[in-house]
């Protein structure tokens, strides 16, 4: 091989090495720029927040009740649960403004003053096709509360409601850390999430009602 022959296998060889650089810099900046916009400005764009009718202080009614959470969210006799407070559960104590909250007046003069239900956005909503019973849980399976809500009960403000603007549900079920990693177990409300729990605590997932498999007690 002659010495301009190596030459330009040598020119060609570096050329080579630079393109090759210069693909992988271009890949990393890909990377970084799918990262970015996947996790830090793709959420912002999917998710919205809408504001509660007023603000709720939990804590500052959990010390005027005997029984915590169950004197305001409690079971029927007929074993289902009541959910969010209506409002014939607070007019004994909010018939006249209490103290001097902008909150609390808004409650009483548009709410109870007009017999007007409050219109709460419900963090823990799940699909239609999902049931989901407390009395199994609370009742059978003497859960705690905090176990899926986390400690809103010593909370003075209600949190940030978040909704998907393509399902319209809260962030609270899928959680808000958009890789799906959880610290605690009311980080987020999933599938994975019950049916890990049902796992730990060997959970038999069987209808004897109905006779049918794990998917169909919890779904309709």
């Amino acid at each position: 091989m002659s010495a301009s022959q190596e030459k330009a296998k040598e020119v060609s060889a570096k050329a080579s090495d630079g393109g090759a650089g210069i693909v992988f810099i271009f890949f990393i900046v890909g990377l970084v720029v799918s990262l970015l916009v996947g996790w830090v400005l793709f959420p912002k764009v999917l998710y919205c927040q809408k504001e509660q009718p007023f603000d709720f202080n939990h804590a500052l009614h959990n010390e005027m009740v005997l029984d915590g959470c169950q004197s305001c969210h409690f079971f029927r006799n007929d074993g289902t649960y009541s959910g969010a407070p209506k409002l014939n559960q607070c007019i004994e104590c909010h018939t006249d403004v209490q103290g001097i909250t902008k909150d609390e007046e808004i409650f009483v003069n548009e709410y109870v003053r007009n017999n007007r239900e409050v219109p709460w956005l419900v963090y823990s909503r799940q699909p239609d096709c999902v049931f989901f019973s407390h009395a199994a849980h609370v009742l059978a399976g003497e859960m705690q509360c905090k176990t899926c809500h986390g400690h809103i009960g010593n909370s003075t403000s209600l949190p940030v409601y978040e909704y998907n603007i393509i399902t319209g549900y809260s962030r609270n079920i899928w959680g808000h850390n958009i890789s799906g990693i959880k610290k605690n177990t009311w980080d987020r409300m999933k599938m994975d999430d019950c049916a890990e729990c049902h796992r730990e605590n060997n959970v038999k997932q069987y209808s004897v009602q109905t006779k049918k498999g794990p998917c169909f007690v919890c779904h309709k």
